[in-house]
Protein backbone atom coordinates (compact mmCIF):
# COMPACT_ATOMS: atom_id res chain seq x y z
CA UNK A 1 0.00 0.00 0.00
CA UNK A 2 1.12 3.46 -1.18
CA UNK A 3 1.48 5.82 1.56
CA UNK A 4 1.60 9.70 1.31
CA UNK A 5 5.31 10.09 0.65
CA UNK A 6 5.12 7.60 -1.88
CA UNK A 7 2.38 9.01 -4.31
CA UNK A 8 4.08 11.25 -6.99
CA UNK A 9 2.82 14.91 -8.19
CA UNK A 10 1.26 13.69 -11.34
CA UNK A 11 0.09 10.35 -10.72
CA UNK A 12 -3.27 9.79 -11.99
CA UNK A 13 -5.94 7.79 -9.55
CA UNK A 14 -9.31 6.73 -9.28
CA UNK A 15 -11.19 8.21 -6.91
CA UNK A 16 -15.20 8.33 -5.12
CA UNK A 17 -15.62 12.04 -3.80
CA UNK A 18 -17.43 11.84 -0.20
CA UNK A 19 -18.06 15.02 0.58
CA UNK A 20 -17.49 18.80 0.26
CA UNK A 21 -14.62 20.45 2.70
CA UNK A 22 -14.35 24.36 3.99
CA UNK A 23 -12.47 25.15 1.02
CA UNK A 24 -14.62 24.72 -1.73
CA UNK A 25 -12.99 20.74 -2.94
CA UNK A 26 -14.11 17.88 -2.11
CA UNK A 27 -12.43 14.76 0.14
CA UNK A 28 -11.88 11.87 -1.31
CA UNK A 29 -9.95 8.83 0.26
CA UNK A 30 -7.02 7.04 -1.32
CA UNK A 31 -6.13 3.67 0.34
CA UNK A 32 -6.30 5.89 3.73
CA UNK A 33 -4.99 8.66 2.21
CA UNK A 34 -6.70 11.75 2.78
CA UNK A 35 -7.75 13.57 -0.81
CA UNK A 36 -8.50 16.82 -1.66
CA UNK A 37 -9.61 16.97 -5.01
CA UNK A 38 -10.46 19.96 -6.83
CA UNK A 39 -12.69 20.34 -9.49
CA UNK A 40 -15.13 17.69 -7.97
CA UNK A 41 -18.63 17.31 -7.03
CA UNK A 42 -19.90 15.19 -3.47
CA UNK A 43 -21.17 11.92 -5.02
CA UNK A 44 -19.10 11.97 -7.96
CA UNK A 45 -16.43 9.22 -9.60
CA UNK A 46 -13.55 10.88 -10.82
CA UNK A 47 -10.34 10.20 -12.32
CA UNK A 48 -7.26 13.05 -10.66
CA UNK A 49 -4.26 14.22 -11.00
CA UNK A 50 -2.58 14.88 -8.19
CA UNK A 51 -0.88 18.01 -8.07
CA UNK A 52 0.16 18.79 -4.06
CA UNK A 53 1.35 17.22 -1.46
CA UNK A 54 1.12 18.20 2.42
CA UNK A 55 2.03 16.62 5.22
CA UNK A 56 -1.65 15.15 6.18
CA UNK A 57 -3.28 15.24 2.88
CA UNK A 58 -2.71 15.29 -0.96
CA UNK A 59 -4.47 17.09 -3.79
CA UNK A 60 -5.47 16.52 -6.84
CA UNK A 61 -7.35 17.77 -10.11
CA UNK A 62 -9.71 15.99 -11.95
CA UNK A 63 -9.27 15.31 -15.32
CA UNK A 64 -12.19 13.07 -16.31
CA UNK A 65 -15.52 12.35 -14.60
CA UNK A 66 -16.37 9.15 -14.64
CA UNK A 67 -19.80 9.41 -13.14
CA UNK A 68 -20.98 12.92 -13.46
CA UNK A 69 -23.24 14.92 -11.05
CA UNK A 70 -26.52 16.24 -12.51
CA UNK A 71 -25.18 19.62 -11.48
CA UNK A 72 -22.07 19.63 -13.37
CA UNK A 73 -22.13 22.24 -16.01
CA UNK A 74 -19.10 23.10 -18.25
CA UNK A 75 -16.88 25.98 -17.28
CA UNK A 76 -16.64 28.72 -19.06
CA UNK A 77 -12.68 30.00 -18.69
CA UNK A 78 -9.95 28.74 -19.92
CA UNK A 79 -8.33 29.26 -16.84
CA UNK A 80 -10.64 26.90 -14.74
CA UNK A 81 -8.23 24.08 -13.11
CA UNK A 82 -5.13 25.61 -13.54
CA UNK A 83 -6.28 28.84 -11.84
CA UNK A 84 -8.04 28.27 -8.33
CA UNK A 85 -9.49 31.71 -7.57
CA UNK A 86 -12.70 30.36 -8.37
CA UNK A 87 -13.31 26.97 -7.03
CA UNK A 88 -17.21 26.20 -8.42
CA UNK A 89 -17.55 26.85 -12.53
CA UNK A 90 -18.20 23.64 -12.84
CA UNK A 91 -20.73 23.60 -10.74
CA UNK A 92 -24.64 24.77 -11.50
CA UNK A 93 -25.18 28.26 -10.24
CA UNK A 94 -28.46 27.11 -8.22
CA UNK A 95 -26.32 24.04 -6.85
CA UNK A 96 -23.96 26.73 -5.55
CA UNK A 97 -26.55 28.68 -3.88
CA UNK A 98 -28.15 26.07 -2.28
CA UNK A 99 -24.16 24.58 -0.84
CA UNK A 100 -23.74 27.79 0.33
CA UNK A 101 -26.80 27.58 2.35
CA UNK A 102 -25.71 23.81 3.40
CA UNK A 103 -22.56 25.08 4.91
CA UNK A 104 -23.64 28.02 6.98
CA UNK A 105 -26.58 25.29 8.11
CA UNK A 106 -23.79 22.47 8.73
CA UNK A 107 -21.56 25.09 10.68
CA UNK A 108 -25.10 26.04 13.41
CA UNK A 109 -26.13 21.96 13.35
CA UNK A 110 -22.67 21.48 15.19
CA UNK A 111 -24.04 23.59 17.68
CA UNK A 112 -26.73 22.31 20.27
CA UNK A 113 -28.84 25.36 21.07
CA UNK A 114 -28.43 26.55 17.28
CA UNK A 115 -29.04 22.91 15.55
CA UNK A 116 -33.06 23.84 15.31
CA UNK A 117 -32.16 27.16 13.53
CA UNK A 118 -33.23 26.80 9.58
CA UNK A 119 -31.13 28.82 7.14
CA UNK A 120 -33.19 30.56 4.42
CA UNK A 121 -32.22 30.38 0.84
CA UNK A 122 -29.16 32.26 -0.82
CA UNK A 123 -29.80 35.14 -2.28
CA UNK A 124 -28.22 34.84 -5.70
CA UNK A 125 -26.15 37.53 -7.48
CA UNK A 126 -27.46 39.84 -9.94
CA UNK A 127 -23.90 39.30 -11.49
CA UNK A 128 -22.50 35.52 -11.59
CA UNK A 129 -19.47 36.43 -13.47
CA UNK A 130 -17.61 40.07 -13.35
CA UNK A 131 -18.74 41.10 -10.32
CA UNK A 132 -15.44 41.86 -8.52
CA UNK A 133 -14.27 45.48 -7.91
CA UNK A 134 -10.72 44.33 -6.90
CA UNK A 135 -7.53 41.91 -8.05
CA UNK A 136 -4.85 41.02 -6.43
CA UNK A 137 -2.26 39.96 -8.68
CA UNK A 138 1.12 38.00 -8.63
CA UNK A 139 3.93 39.50 -10.71
CA UNK A 140 6.31 36.42 -12.39
CA UNK A 141 8.57 36.46 -15.15
CA UNK A 142 8.50 39.36 -18.13
CA UNK A 143 6.47 40.91 -15.51
CA UNK A 144 3.08 38.49 -16.01
CA UNK A 145 0.66 39.20 -14.12
CA UNK A 146 -1.57 36.16 -12.71
CA UNK A 147 -2.73 33.88 -9.70
CA UNK A 148 -0.82 30.80 -8.18
CA UNK A 149 -2.18 27.95 -8.10
CA UNK A 150 -3.66 26.68 -4.42
CA UNK A 151 -2.73 23.23 -5.13
CA UNK A 152 0.30 22.94 -6.99
CA UNK A 153 1.43 26.32 -6.09
CA UNK A 154 2.44 26.86 -10.21
CA UNK A 155 1.92 30.69 -11.07
CA UNK A 156 -0.65 30.52 -13.86
CA UNK A 157 -0.71 33.60 -16.11
CA UNK A 158 -4.42 35.46 -16.38
CA UNK A 159 -4.99 37.81 -19.38
CA UNK A 160 -8.96 37.84 -18.32
CA UNK A 161 -9.99 37.04 -15.27
CA UNK A 162 -14.21 36.24 -15.82
CA UNK A 163 -15.23 37.36 -12.16
CA UNK A 164 -13.46 40.62 -12.69
CA UNK A 165 -15.46 43.75 -13.64
CA UNK A 166 -14.37 44.27 -17.47
CA UNK A 167 -13.15 47.50 -15.81
CA UNK A 168 -10.38 45.33 -14.02
CA UNK A 169 -9.94 43.55 -17.31
CA UNK A 170 -9.09 46.45 -19.12
CA UNK A 171 -6.30 47.54 -17.06
CA UNK A 172 -5.49 44.24 -16.71
CA UNK A 173 -4.47 44.50 -20.19
CA UNK A 174 -2.78 48.12 -20.25
CA UNK A 175 -0.33 46.24 -17.34
CA UNK A 176 -0.26 42.67 -18.55
CA UNK A 177 3.57 41.98 -19.12
CA UNK A 178 4.75 45.43 -18.13
CA UNK A 179 5.34 44.76 -14.33
CA UNK A 180 8.86 43.04 -13.85
CA UNK A 181 9.16 45.95 -11.15
CA UNK A 182 7.07 44.26 -8.55
CA UNK A 183 5.95 40.92 -7.28
CA UNK A 184 2.95 41.86 -6.16
CA UNK A 185 -0.12 44.30 -7.55
CA UNK A 186 -3.65 45.22 -6.65
CA UNK A 187 -6.18 46.98 -8.76
CA UNK A 188 -9.71 48.52 -7.15
CA UNK A 189 -12.27 49.65 -9.33
CA UNK A 190 -15.37 52.07 -8.87
CA UNK A 191 -17.62 50.05 -10.84
CA UNK A 192 -20.45 53.39 -11.19
CA UNK A 193 -17.97 55.53 -11.19
CA UNK A 194 -15.16 54.77 -12.95
CA UNK A 195 -12.43 55.83 -11.17
CA UNK A 196 -9.48 53.43 -10.30
CA UNK A 197 -6.32 52.31 -7.82
CA UNK A 198 -3.77 50.57 -8.45
CA UNK A 199 -0.54 49.85 -6.06
CA UNK A 200 1.90 49.89 -5.81
CA UNK A 201 3.50 52.87 -7.85
CA UNK A 202 4.60 51.46 -11.53
CA UNK A 203 7.58 53.60 -13.12
CA UNK A 204 7.13 51.87 -16.20
CA UNK A 205 6.94 54.60 -19.16
CA UNK A 206 5.52 51.68 -20.90
CA UNK A 207 2.38 52.24 -18.87
CA UNK A 208 -0.35 53.98 -20.31
CA UNK A 209 -2.62 53.58 -17.23
CA UNK A 210 -2.31 56.07 -14.16
CA UNK A 211 -0.60 53.88 -10.99
CA UNK A 212 -0.21 54.80 -7.14
CA UNK A 213 -3.16 56.25 -6.27
CA UNK A 214 -4.04 56.70 -2.63
CA UNK A 215 -7.71 56.05 -2.54
CA UNK A 216 -10.88 55.78 -5.52
CA UNK A 217 -14.53 57.11 -4.69
CA UNK A 218 -17.30 54.18 -5.76
CA UNK A 219 -20.83 55.44 -5.79
CA UNK A 220 -24.04 53.22 -3.81
CA UNK A 221 -27.28 54.23 -3.54
CA UNK A 222 -26.22 57.69 -4.95
CA UNK A 223 -23.98 57.92 -2.24
CA UNK A 224 -20.15 58.36 -2.80
CA UNK A 225 -17.65 56.36 -0.82
CA UNK A 226 -14.11 57.00 -0.49
CA UNK A 227 -11.95 53.94 -0.39
CA UNK A 228 -8.00 54.15 0.61
CA UNK A 229 -5.83 51.24 -0.71
CA UNK A 230 -5.82 49.77 2.95
CA UNK A 231 -8.99 50.37 3.45
CA UNK A 232 -11.83 47.20 3.63
CA UNK A 233 -14.70 47.79 0.93
CA UNK A 234 -17.21 44.81 -0.71
CA UNK A 235 -15.71 43.41 -3.50
CA UNK A 236 -19.77 43.29 -4.79
CA UNK A 237 -20.77 46.39 -5.16
CA UNK A 238 -24.29 45.54 -6.07
CA UNK A 239 -24.66 43.16 -3.52
CA UNK A 240 -23.53 45.28 -0.87
CA UNK A 241 -26.35 47.39 -1.65
CA UNK A 242 -29.24 44.17 -0.76
CA UNK A 243 -26.91 44.01 2.57
CA UNK A 244 -28.04 47.60 3.35
CA UNK A 245 -31.56 47.18 2.14
CA UNK A 246 -31.80 43.47 4.72
CA UNK A 247 -30.06 45.52 7.53
CA UNK A 248 -32.73 48.03 7.41
CA UNK A 249 -35.30 45.76 7.50
CA UNK A 250 -33.77 43.16 9.75
CA UNK A 251 -32.98 46.48 12.49
CA UNK A 252 -36.93 47.56 12.13
CA UNK A 253 -35.20 51.32 11.31
CA UNK A 254 -37.98 53.60 11.87
CA UNK A 255 -35.82 56.52 12.56
CA UNK A 256 -36.34 56.40 16.75
CA UNK A 257 -33.23 54.52 17.07
CA UNK A 258 -29.85 54.71 17.73
CA UNK A 259 -28.06 52.37 15.98
CA UNK A 260 -24.48 51.08 16.49
CA UNK A 261 -22.04 50.02 13.50
CA UNK A 262 -19.03 48.27 15.01
CA UNK A 263 -16.49 46.98 12.46
CA UNK A 264 -17.64 50.44 10.81
CA UNK A 265 -14.96 50.48 7.78
CA UNK A 266 -15.16 53.05 5.77
CA UNK A 267 -18.61 53.98 7.07
CA UNK A 268 -20.76 52.23 4.34
CA UNK A 269 -23.33 50.64 6.49
CA UNK A 270 -23.57 53.94 8.83
CA UNK A 271 -24.11 56.25 6.28
CA UNK A 272 -26.42 54.63 4.10
CA UNK A 273 -28.62 53.94 7.43
CA UNK A 274 -28.36 57.08 8.82
CA UNK A 275 -31.31 58.40 7.19
CA UNK A 276 -33.16 55.91 8.94
CA UNK A 277 -31.66 56.65 12.72
CA UNK A 278 -32.37 59.06 15.59
CA UNK A 279 -28.37 58.60 15.89
CA UNK A 280 -25.62 56.72 14.36
CA UNK A 281 -22.59 55.56 16.39
CA UNK A 282 -20.24 54.14 13.96
CA UNK A 283 -17.00 51.90 15.68
CA UNK A 284 -13.77 50.89 13.75
CA UNK A 285 -10.10 50.34 14.70
CA UNK A 286 -8.26 51.34 11.02
CA UNK A 287 -6.61 54.55 11.09
CA UNK A 288 -6.85 54.87 7.32
CA UNK A 289 -10.47 53.48 7.55
CA UNK A 290 -11.50 56.17 9.73
CA UNK A 291 -10.05 59.21 7.45
CA UNK A 292 -11.88 58.01 4.36
CA UNK A 293 -15.27 57.81 6.47
CA UNK A 294 -14.74 61.21 7.69
CA UNK A 295 -15.06 62.54 4.06
CA UNK A 296 -17.84 59.99 3.63
CA UNK A 297 -19.94 61.04 6.62
CA UNK A 298 -19.89 64.64 5.66
CA UNK A 299 -23.08 66.37 5.61
CA UNK A 300 -24.52 63.79 7.85
CA UNK A 301 -25.28 65.88 11.22
CA UNK A 302 -26.38 62.58 13.72
CA UNK A 303 -23.65 60.26 12.92
CA UNK A 304 -20.43 59.44 15.09
CA UNK A 305 -17.49 58.00 14.21
CA UNK A 306 -15.70 56.79 16.98
CA UNK A 307 -12.28 55.23 16.45
CA UNK A 308 -10.97 52.16 18.23
CA UNK A 309 -11.04 48.32 18.91
CA UNK A 310 -14.80 47.70 19.32
CA UNK A 311 -14.18 45.85 22.29
CA UNK A 312 -12.83 48.87 23.94
CA UNK A 313 -15.18 51.50 22.64
CA UNK A 314 -18.73 48.81 23.03
CA UNK A 315 -17.49 48.83 27.03
CA UNK A 316 -17.21 53.28 26.87
CA UNK A 317 -21.14 53.53 25.73
CA UNK A 318 -22.75 54.46 28.54
CA UNK A 319 -26.01 54.72 26.87
CA UNK A 320 -28.27 51.07 25.29
CA UNK A 321 -28.60 51.93 21.57
CA UNK A 322 -31.95 49.94 19.66
CA UNK A 323 -29.71 48.29 17.27
CA UNK A 324 -26.60 47.33 16.83
CA UNK A 325 -24.70 45.94 13.26
CA UNK A 326 -21.63 44.20 13.54
CA UNK A 327 -19.29 42.94 10.54
CA UNK A 328 -16.28 41.27 11.99
CA UNK A 329 -13.38 40.59 10.05
CA UNK A 330 -13.55 36.78 8.99
CA UNK A 331 -11.75 35.94 12.64
CA UNK A 332 -14.97 36.88 14.24
CA UNK A 333 -15.89 39.14 16.98
CA UNK A 334 -13.21 39.39 20.08
CA UNK A 335 -14.97 37.80 23.39
CA UNK A 336 -14.99 41.07 25.13
CA UNK A 337 -16.85 42.77 22.21
CA UNK A 338 -19.53 39.85 22.87
CA UNK A 339 -19.41 40.23 26.35
CA UNK A 340 -19.82 43.87 25.99
CA UNK A 341 -22.90 43.94 23.62
CA UNK A 342 -24.57 41.25 26.07
CA UNK A 343 -24.23 44.08 28.80
CA UNK A 344 -25.40 47.10 26.74
CA UNK A 345 -28.47 43.96 25.38
CA UNK A 346 -29.37 46.98 22.48
CA UNK A 347 -33.43 45.21 21.23
CA UNK A 348 -32.11 44.17 17.85
CA UNK A 349 -28.93 42.82 16.43
CA UNK A 350 -27.39 41.77 13.00
CA UNK A 351 -24.38 40.00 12.42
CA UNK A 352 -22.49 40.10 8.97
CA UNK A 353 -20.37 37.00 8.40
CA UNK A 354 -17.74 35.74 5.43
CA UNK A 355 -17.02 32.86 7.58
CA UNK A 356 -19.72 30.41 8.87
CA UNK A 357 -17.77 28.60 11.21
CA UNK A 358 -16.85 31.75 13.26
CA UNK A 359 -20.65 33.10 13.20
CA UNK A 360 -21.94 30.01 14.69
CA UNK A 361 -19.43 30.05 17.46
CA UNK A 362 -20.31 33.86 18.18
CA UNK A 363 -24.27 33.35 17.84
CA UNK A 364 -23.58 30.52 20.16
CA UNK A 365 -22.33 32.63 22.58
CA UNK A 366 -25.07 35.08 21.88
CA UNK A 367 -28.08 33.09 22.78
CA UNK A 368 -26.40 31.73 25.17
CA UNK A 369 -26.89 34.72 26.73
CA UNK A 370 -29.44 37.24 26.09
CA UNK A 371 -30.68 36.63 22.56
CA UNK A 372 -32.68 34.72 20.10
CA UNK A 373 -32.09 34.13 16.43
CA UNK A 374 -34.78 35.73 14.30
CA UNK A 375 -33.49 35.01 10.37
CA UNK A 376 -30.46 33.51 9.19
CA UNK A 377 -30.06 35.01 4.99
CA UNK A 378 -26.98 34.25 3.13
CA UNK A 379 -26.39 36.44 0.46
CA UNK A 380 -24.01 35.29 -2.65
CA UNK A 381 -21.73 38.23 -2.57
CA UNK A 382 -18.94 35.73 -4.18
CA UNK A 383 -20.26 33.69 -7.49
CA UNK A 384 -18.08 30.46 -8.42
CA UNK A 385 -15.98 30.33 -5.51
CA UNK A 386 -17.13 28.64 -2.03
CA UNK A 387 -17.06 31.95 0.21
CA UNK A 388 -20.00 32.59 1.64
CA UNK A 389 -21.78 35.46 3.15
CA UNK A 390 -24.87 35.20 6.30
CA UNK A 391 -26.60 37.90 7.49
CA UNK A 392 -28.19 37.00 10.52
CA UNK A 393 -30.58 38.79 12.60
CA UNK A 394 -31.31 38.49 16.26
CA UNK A 395 -33.59 39.55 19.17
CA UNK A 396 -33.84 40.10 22.65
CA UNK A 397 -34.95 37.36 24.41
CA UNK A 398 -38.47 38.45 25.82
CA UNK A 399 -37.32 37.98 29.57
CA UNK A 400 -34.83 40.94 28.61
CA UNK A 401 -36.74 43.61 27.10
Amino acid sequence: MKTNTELEIGEQIDLQLEKNSKLGDTIATYRDITVHVMGGISGEKVKARIIGKRKEYIIAQVVEVISPSPQRVQPPCKYYGQCTGCQWQHIDYKYQLEMKRQAVQYELDRILQLHSIKVSDTLPSPNKFNYRNHARFTIKKNGALGFVNRGSRQFVRIDNCMIMHPGINQILDNLQGKCEETTQLSIRYGINTDEWLIQPTLQNPDIPVKSGQTHYEELMMDRKFRVAASSFFQVNTPQAEQVVNILKAGLNLTGKEILVDAYAGVGTFAALLAPYCKKVIAIEESASAVKDAAINTLGINNLEFLEGKTEAVLNSIEYTPEAVILDPPRAGCHAEALDALKTLSPKRVCYVSCDPSTLARDLSILCEGNYQIQNVQPIDMFPQTYHTECIVTMQLKDNNI
